[in-house]
Formats: structure tokens, C-alpha cells, sequence
């Protein structure tokens, strides 16, 4: 999709305008990444407001700066997966426990209900998702301190 196919801008309500090549204008639309953690800069939606696609972005990095940045502004928006930069504490080594974190957001604690909450991806990363729905990342568990994977080690 190239930025011929389709322009974005907001209306006076803040919500996002979509406006197809064939000139038909669809308020209220929502960039949903398909990939958030593997390939957060390929393969972008435009949803409308039923659900259903609009329009497909196979890469970012093919729109112009102006567009590529109203769709990242408003990815962020959508998107909240706080980056764990280091384990404070953990309350108990059976599920469920309160985990206190470092993140790239600020200190935190959340429940961990069990062990099937934290997943493994690609790499050495981590998924970890708490008792209220919020996924938190480990980009690389490798470079955590060793006090650190020593408690995760026990989840894992």
C-alpha cells in the first residue's frame, strides 16, 4: 500500500478519518499491528468501526513521515506492553504471587496468577501477563541481572 492508496487525518472529535483512493471516507477507524512484538513495523490494519479491514500497511517504513507518524502516535495510543528492565521482588515462588518491577514505564506490581502467564517467544523474550489482562515484555531475559533470572528461573 503506498500513500496514493489512502490518507489519514483526525476529525474535530479526535477520531482517526480514513479516505480510500475511490474517495469514501470512514470515520472512527483503529491501526491494529498483526505483529506487535515480532514485527511492530510490518503488516499494520486499518479497521473500521465494525471490525472489519479497510486497508492493509505491509510496512511501515513504505509511508511517508508525516502518515508513518500519525499511525505510530496512534498505535501508541492503542498500545500499553510496559518493557521489564529488572525484578524488584516476588512475594512467593507459588502461584498465584505479587511481582514488583522495573520497567521502562516507572516501579509496578501486579499478580502473576501462574506459571502458564508468563510466555516464551522468539529469541530469548518473554511475555508476562498479569492478574488484570496487561502483558508486560522481557525483551531478552539473557540480559537481565542474575539476581533477576534467578527469580524468573523459578517460574519458568
Amino acid at each position: 500500500m503506498t500513500n496514493a492508496d489512502f490518507r489519514l487525518a483526525h476529525d474535530a472529535l479526535g477520531q482517526l478519518l480514513l479516505t480510500l483512493a475511490d474517495g469514501s471516507v470512514h470515520a472512527g477507524v483503529v491501526p491494529v499491528r498483526a505483529f506487535p512484538i515480532a514485527a511492530p513495523n510490518e503488516a499494520i490494519s486499518l479497521l473500521g468501526q465494525d471490525g472489519h479491514e479497510l486497508a492493509w500497511v505491509p510496512h511501515l517504513d513504505a509511508l511517508d513521515e508525516a502518515l508513518r507518524a500519525l499511525l505510530l502516535a496512534e498505535l501508541a495510543q492503542r498500545e500499553f506492553v510496559p518493557v521489564i528492565e529488572r525484578l524488584l521482588a516476588v512475594s512467593t515462588f507459588a502461584t498465584p504471587s505479587q511481582w514488583t518491577v522495573a520497567t521502562d514505564r516507572g516501579t509496578t506490581t501486579f499478580t502473576l496468577k501462574s506459571e502458564e502467564d508468563i510466555r516464551r517467544l522468539r529469541g530469548n523474550a518473554l511475555l508476562i501477563a498479569d492478574s488484570h489482562g496487561v502483558h508486560y515484555l522481557v525483551k531478552d531475559a539473557t540480559r537481565l541481572g542474575k539476581p533477576d533470572r534467578k527469580l524468573l528461573d523459578r517460574f519458568l
